[in-house]
């Protein structure tokens, strides 16, 4: 093994050159010798094939520091530009488009909400933590002329410190409550007399961590020992995330020697594996339909618009000032419920503002929970884990040596049931895809409720959230728990976690059939579930294609050449595939337009319904003939034939290669899930891509109980174009090949690929 031995004092030496952070390393170390005296860092990193590092130590301390440098080997450039952001400081560093998240970021994660996050870590976290801190930095110092070029020698890329840990961990717990509002907040102000504030900056560009206008989705399907062929369980794992930035996820395995031995991934700014499997238990995750917030309306008192009607009297809103790169001092108001927001819909006048509580702002739970389920044996202990409500906002999807498969919804939600919402609701706000509720803001007894069994404040306890564990399967691609299994419907719960008795999203339909067709072909082997991912069947084509055909009638000659290739099209979404584009685009008019089936959505055939096209109804026939036509002329208009291979279309460009890449989107029936724009340049196609098939995984355990993980990072483990592992598994995703994750120690010491790197101070 090849051994690099670095004293503490050189570190040291880079760091203090770098007098604005010079003491926060320290500080770092610091804290943790007085945690943990005798602990000294000494740590191994062993990279295997595709740059999947290896992080083992006999310590939390050092853990830490190998995963932070293992960590930034691959995404230095990411975390750097994040803590950035998080800290209210991109305007400096990329521009005034960024004024919106400046203000957003130091208006909500303030100081004091920082140190409260750090007082309530466990001490095990606190130590981890400052490893983090110490092997970040040292990375830095081992790299200072050495980073990749996209941040090579960027006055951005500093030192890092526990507070902006902090920061990183609340940023990502808020981006589905408050951060959905980051250019409403920023630009809230009171109105002057006879005006109204509505006005928010344009979002676009105003946060550079910002994911919130893609549609974060994700496939997961567990199945138990009542149907494998071993009476073991089987996860089928399919995140579709971000291409870029720091939600892209990163593989990595970590162990530390009686405690815990975990692999999986994590995204670039979080410290910890958040979706994965130990020797006992895998889990993924799926972003859940829970709402993380509520709206609240504020009556305003007649004389002051910061003013709001509470109880029997008025309370004065809190005015926070930040102060902007260029000196400019802003102001940002704040109900008790959380900071008042504007929109077109939502306007700030003489007599009405509107204001968002966020019930992960003050949930700092995620360390320990991810930390109890990476030593979980089984999905009843996983259960307990998530249970202390770390998980933000997603579904919990899992299987076992045991046999058991697992589904649950305990994600942070406000405490507001049916009659809550009944009694207190004073209207309805599309964000993007997300529904928010208004409620009554003047009124005491609505605001959320607290129950001595919820760990975090005001939020839903776990014992009111939805679970299923079964010996046969459950499944969720983002539609809400209700048919996680269609023979045990979860119902009974709050509307605040999601609907109940409503029509299925193509997708989620999609992955119900094609679990059937896996359980009717007899008792299930791993081998067969990856046909959920490598067929890149489109659905919605098998449903629906069939019925739009019959309009090919020889006087429609408008959509003649349009109905021979999709008669030829196989119905998936493969590299070689012709016309998969066509459906894409014809879809795309037609995927919100619910009067053209034949047969509606019916509650007692919720899997299969709705179904076929009313071609016979001459207006339902006028609309599906445009679509096809409106989706002709758009490939057309940019130099797509309409017969191309999907592979020669749609791809991501890795320095010099183009990259074939296979998937649809799932509002057109893919279960294998991509998005990528079309480009309005003539004959550039679809690219890049921004959204979807992520990390991909198979676990399963053999006969005798060991486990057997599989799977693939699509986009690989670097976004550096000068990273050795910037396309690799890419190449592999255009493919259709995937990968043995090489968790256990004979398989990580036999890598071919093997390279080992030894850290101490």
């Amino acid at each position: 093994m090849i051994k690099t031995l670095f004293r503490v004092s050189a570190v040291l030496l880079f760091l203090t050159a770098c007098s604005q952070h010079s003491t926060s390393h320290k500080s770092a170390v610091d804290a943790a010798i007085k945690l943990k005296p005798s602990s000294n860092i000494d740590v191994d990193i062993r990279w295997t094939s595709y740059g999947i590092p290896h992080v083992k130590a006999d310590d939390w301390m050092s853990l830490g520091y190998g995963y932070a440098y293992a960590t930034a080997t691959d995404g230095v450039c990411v975390i750097a530009r994040d803590v950035v952001v998080v800290n209210g400081s991109s305007m400096k560093y990329f521009g005034d488009q960024q004024q919106a998240s400046d203000i957003f970021h130091q208006a909500v994660v303030t100081d004091a909400l920082v140190a409260q996050y750090n007082v309530s870590q466990t001490e095990r976290a606190k130590i981890f933590n400052a490893g983090y801190v110490a092997g970040y930095n040292r990375y830095l110092a081992d790299h200072k002329d050495a980073l990749p070029a996209s941040c090579a020698n960027a006055e951005w890329v500093k030192p890092i410190t526990i507070d902006d840990m902090a920061r990183l961990t609340v940023g990502v717990g808020i981006r589905y409550g408050l951060g959905r509002y980051t250019a409403n907040i920023a630009t809230a102000q009171p109105p002057k007399a006879g005006e109204i504030s509505d006005k928010a900056l344009p979002s676009k560009g105003a946060s550079i961590s910002d994911v919130n206008d893609l549609p974060l989705a994700s496939n997961a399907v567990a199945f138990g020992k009542a149907v494998t062929d071993n009476g073991r369980g089987i996860l089928f794992g399919n995140p579709h995330y971000p291409w870029a930035g720091p939600s892209r996820f990163h593989l990595i395995h970590i162990t530390l020697p009686g405690e815990i031995d975990i692999m999986g991934v994590s995204l670039f700014t979080t410290a910890g594996v958040s979706i994965g499997f130990n020797k006992d238990v895998a889990w993924t995750h799926t972003v859940s339909t829970g709402m993380r917030a509520t709206l609240y309306k504020l009556d305003l008192h007649p004389n002051d618009p910061t003013q709001y009607r509470f109880k029997d009297g008025f309370r004065k809103m809190e005015a926070r000032q930040v102060t902007l790169a260029n000196g400019q001092a802003i102001d940002v108001y704040f109900s008790h419920y959380g900071p008042i927001v504007v929109h077109e819909n939502l306007v700030w006048d003489e007599t009405t503002a509107y204001t968002v509580r966020d019930a992960n702002l003050y949930n700092f739970q995620a360390a320990e929970s991810y930390h109890q389920m990476s030593q979980a044996t089984d999905v009843h202990e996983l259960i307990d884990a998530i249970s202390l409500g770390g998980v933000s906002w997603v579904n919990t999807i899992a299987s076992d040596s045991k046999g058991n498969a697992m589904y649950a919804d305990i994600s942070t939600v406000p405490n507001v049931d049916a009659a809550l919402i009944e009694e207190c609701q004073v209207g309805e706000q599309r964000w993007g895809r997300a529904k928010m509720i208004i409620l009554d803001g003047s009124r005491p007894d609505c605001a959320w409720r607290d129950s001595s069994a919820a760990v975090v404040a005001n939020t839903l306890p776990a014992d009111k959230m939805p679970r299923l564990v079964r010996d046969d399967y459950v499944t969720n691609s983002n539609d809400s728990y209700w048919l996680s299994n269609p023979k045990a419907p979860l119902e009974g719960y709050s509307p605040i976690i999601g609907s109940e008795g409503t029509a299925r999203s193509l997708r989620t339909r999609a992955g119900l059939h094609f679990v059937d067709e896996i359980l009717s072909a007899g008792p299930v082997k791993p081998a067969a579930v990856y046909s959920l991912i490598d067929d890149h069947r489109n659905f919605g084509a098998e449903l629906l294609l069939g019925d739009l055909l019959r309009l090919c009638t020889p006087e429609r000659t408008s959509i003649e050449l349009s109905c021979k290739v999709l008669e030829q099209w196989d119905r998936a979404h493969r590299v070689d595939s012709r016309g998969a584009h066509l459906w894409t685009e014809i879809m795309r008019t037609l995927q919100t337009d619910s009067s053209i089936f034949e047969v509606p959505f019916d509650l007692k055939d919720p899997t299969n319904t709705p179904s076929g096209l009313k071609t016979s109804d001459p207006d339902v026939a006028k609309t599906l003939v445009n679509a096809i036509e409106t989706a002709q002329q758009r490939l057309t208009k940019v130099g797509i034939a309409l017969d191309a291979k999907l592979g020669d279309i749609q791809y991501v460009q890795r320095n010099e290669r183009k990259i074939a890449i296979p998937g649809g989107e799932g509002w057109s029936g893919a279960f294998s899930m991509i998005i990528a724009p079309l480009r309005e340049e003539s004959g550039v196609g679809y690219t890049p891509v921004v959204h979807g098939n992520s990390i991909m995984e198979i676990v399963s355990w053999d006969d005798n109980g060991t486990v057997n993980p599989r799977g693939l990072l699509t986009y690989s483990q670097s976004q550096e174009p000068d990273s050795p592992h910037y396309a690799d598994q890419t190449e592999l995703y255009s493919k259709g090949e995937w990968i043995d994750f090489p968790f256990h120690e004979e398989d990580i010491a036999d890598n071919p690929d093997l390279r080992s790197l030894n850290l101490t101070e």
